[in-house]
């Protein structure tokens, strides 16, 4: 299938940046569909467990930068202070390894499953075996075959790759610095924070970087002035309409963002709506379709 525009996302399971900009992919998506074809990268924000302490960065610091995030955009954090900081490496070499090895939708459900873990569960550390074999099998991947691919050099060359592009940002985004940050392995480079997107037109290879949290509205402008002729598809008719096309459960937030309504509007729409069922987590929630009520409702 042949896509008018690649969306190249740098990003890492760990960031309340990246993780507060989910409701503005899920509105990308909706939007556009299959006009965009999405690449994800891994910027590895942590490559060790002592990265965090070097910064002079604590638990009760992630704790009250959790609940800010919380309050401001509205995607469901648990803000208990976690038991220490660790490396986001592993989290990101298994993403990589079902990238490689199963395909883009597989890796980007594992990345989802990471994401919740590290954003929710107080307990989760993205360093931890038992967070990433959790994460895994909700994603569906057998643990066994996950701990075959992680064994492939091609998988550590990957995740390199990854790492090396996102700390070679390209002039455009030098251009906005303060949505960058300096590489820990040499501060005399920039490197892409979480999220950054970089929109790149298949026809002749031009580009719009987006580096660092956006706005929807950015990124829609991006997709408009590289082809004006990709169809804007209308915003759901409803939440369970939304819902069932999501596949999976989505925050109250990402709702909202996708109907263009505020996060007040969708929980009072997803409350009435037949068969949509919320699961608690942290600050907020997610929200899926009791099929069976569905249909029994039909």
């Amino acid at each position: 299938m042949s896509f008018p525009i690649e969306v190249t996302e740098y990003t890492d399971a760990q960031c309340p940046w990246a993780w507060s900009a989910e409701p503005m992919k899920w509105r990308l998506r909706w939007l556009y569909g299959d006009s965009l074809a999405w690449t994800t990268r891994m910027i590895v924000l942590a490559s060790d467990s002592e990265h965090y302490k070097r910064l002079d960065y604590s638990v009760e610091m992630m704790a009250a930068g959790f609940e800010s995030f919380a309050a401001r955009f509205g995607m469901p954090l648990d803000a208990t202070v976690r038991p220490r900081l660790g490396a986001t490496r592993p989290a990101a070499k298994a993403f990589v390894a079902a990238r490689v090895h199963a395909d883009a939708a597989v890796a980007e459900r594992l990345l989802r499953r990471l994401r919740i873990h590290a954003m929710t569960n107080p307990t989760a550390m993205l360093e931890d075996e038992a967070t990433i074999v959790a994460a895994a099998r909700e994603a569906g991947i057998d643990v066994a075959v996950l701990e075959r691919w992680l064994t492939d050099p091609a998988v550590e060359r990957e995740l390199q790759a990854d790492m090396l592009a996102t700390r070679s940002p390209a002039p455009a985004a030098v251009a906005l610095s303060h949505k960058l940050a300096r590489a820990a392995e040499d501060p005399s480079k920039w490197r892409y924070t979480a999220p950054s997107l970089v929109f790149t037109r298949t026809s002749d290879r031009v580009t719009i970087e987006a580096p660092g949290f956006q706005p929807s509205l950015a990124y829609e402008v991006a997709v408009a002035n590289l082809d004006p002729t990709i169809e804007r598809r209308a915003a759901p008719a409803s939440v369970g309409e939304l819902l069932e096309w999501a596949g999976e459960p989505l925050a109250t937030q990402e709702v909202a963002e996708v109907l263009g309504i505020s996060r007040e509007q969708a929980r009072e729409q997803l409350a009435e709506a037949t068969g949509a069922v919320e699961q608690q987590a942290g600050s907020d929630g997610f929200w899926a379709l009791d099929t069976a009520a569905v249909a029994q409702a039909a």
